[in-house]
């Protein structure tokens, strides 16, 4: 007979802790703050057609992009500082992965602010919208 033990929730018990034992994860996005300044690059090709953090496929042409902890669905503002360019866009991904990097647009995206020769570009990133300081609400996710 395969038995399994369910953790104890007592008073102290660290809720973090009591989801490790339930095999689940606590995930949430880092309270986000409306405004950032940093590094963006661009991702297409390959990926073009996949499926995205949002369950969409992947469109290389639309306006969207990926962050870190904006939630999905968030609008966005993003500047390219070195020529001034600016696009709306929709967070509609999970990204950048890569240290230093504050988020990745769609091939489509990095064309309008003009930095596909590059590959890289100093930008700003404002949400826009309802809600825009508003922090991702925290989802369980098997582990």
């Amino acid at each position: 007979m395969n038995c399994t033990v369910s953790p104890r929730l007592t008073r102290g018990t660290p809720f973090a802790a009591a989801l490790l034992g339930l095999g689940l994860s606590a995930v949430t996005g880092n309270p986000a703050s409306a405004e950032g300044v940093g590094i963006a690059s661009f991702y297409g090709g390959r990926l073009h057609g996949g499926p995205t953090a949002s369950g969409e496929r992947f469109n290389q042409n639309a306006m969207t992009a990926a962050h870190r902890s904006y939630p999905l669905g968030s609008r966005v503002k993003v500047t390219n500082l070195n020529n001034g360019k600016t696009v709306m866009l929709r967070i509609n991904d999970r990204g950048p992965y890569v240290r230093g990097r504050i988020i990745d647009v769609s091939r489509g995206a990095a064309s309008q602010l003009g930095f596909i020769a590059s590959g890289l570009a100093k930008v700003r990133v404002e949400r826009v919208g309802a809600n825009a300081d508003a922090a991702e609400p925290v989802r369980m996710v098997e582990r």
